[in-house]
């Protein structure tokens, strides 16, 4: 009910409208209704319940069906030239996005630009999952061994929520999809940020946390660019730390998260295909989270 894209815009007005015309039909067919309880046991003119139990009813659904399929015609057209491509691919559980125009792949946060309009390509590698962002536009399933599309066209800058809305397993309601939409400028800077790989660790720590980042198997599952290339089992780190969440929405991305995520992440997620890290050292725990933190 607040939308904030183009074609949100759209699905809100059909959404009030039809609102608005369905209880018009339920006021008109409980005023005829009344009226017949009022005359008792006098019987009511074939009229009555002609038009306002079926005529009239029909003929008001019928061209709220009309308008609405007319008025949603174009949500499902061919994006327009000068669209920007992502491809976002729905794992269990979890979202993995790429920017195919410019190498840039990222985890659980979908970044876009006000006023442009927006392909989605979704997919999924398991099982069916389905993306809805209700303040930009409407639900489309993910299936495996196909791609579906999605087109949006964001109008006002700010963070948005969405979901998996299709049932998918164990961690369902703990698959969120922040979509954080920017001004294009601003939008710009970040995905040219975005497609540089992670810069060298700046303090003895840090390095230290690269190192064990490698000795103890977590590159196997996750890429860092620059550092550790090629995992994608799990979600590309390179620029983890500049993430608004942790784990698909479960978490805030504020001081300490990182470490606390890898001690806790089968409380916290249980199900989640990571081994929890409770049995580490707290030295080397340390040095991770000043790894990854440094990662932006």
């Amino acid at each position: 009910m607040n939308p904030a894209s183009t074609e949100a815009d759209v699905l809100a007005e059909v959404a009030w409208v039809l609102m608005v015309g369905g209880f018009a039909v339920l006021a008109a067919t409980m005023g005829v209704l009344a009226l017949a309880l009022r005359r008792g046991r006098r019987p009511v003119p074939p009229r009555w319940w002609i038009v306002g139990g079926a005529v009239g009813p029909a003929t008001l659904l019928a061209a709220l069906a009309v308008w609405s399929q007319l008025r949603t015609a174009g949500l499902d057209a061919p994006p327009p030239p000068g669209a920007l491509v992502v491809a976002v691919t729905g794992r269990s559980w979890w979202w993995h996005v790429q920017y195919r125009e410019v190498g840039v792949v990222t985890a659980n946060e979908l970044r876009l630009p006000a006023g442009r309009p927006v392909h989605l390509a979704l997919m999924s590698d398991d099982v069916i999952h389905s993306l809805w962002v209700p303040a930009l536009g409407g639900k489309m399933d993910l299936v495996p061994g196909r791609i579906n599309r999605l087109v949006m066209t964001p109008r006002t800058p700010g963070t948005y929520r969405g979901a998996c809305a299709e049932f998918c397993g164990e961690q369902h309601a703990k698959m969120a999809l922040h979509v954080v939409v920017l001004p294009p400028a601003e939008f710009d800077r970040w995905l040219a940020a975005q497609a540089a790989p992670a810069g060298p660790p700046r303090t003895d720590e840090a390095r230290r946390g690269q190192q064990r980042f490698t000795d103890l198997g977590c590159a196997q599952c996750h890429a860092v660019r620059g550092h550790a290339d090629g995992a994608d089992a799990g979600p590309d780190l390179t620029h983890v730390a500049s993430r608004l969440h942790l784990g698909a929405g479960t978490v805030k991305n504020d001081g300490g998260a990182l470490a606390d995520w890898i001690v806790r992440v089968q409380q916290l997620k249980p199900g989640a295909r990571m081994p929890a890290g409770h049995h580490l050292p707290a030295g080397d725990l340390a040095a991770l989270g000043a790894y990854l933190a440094e990662r932006e």
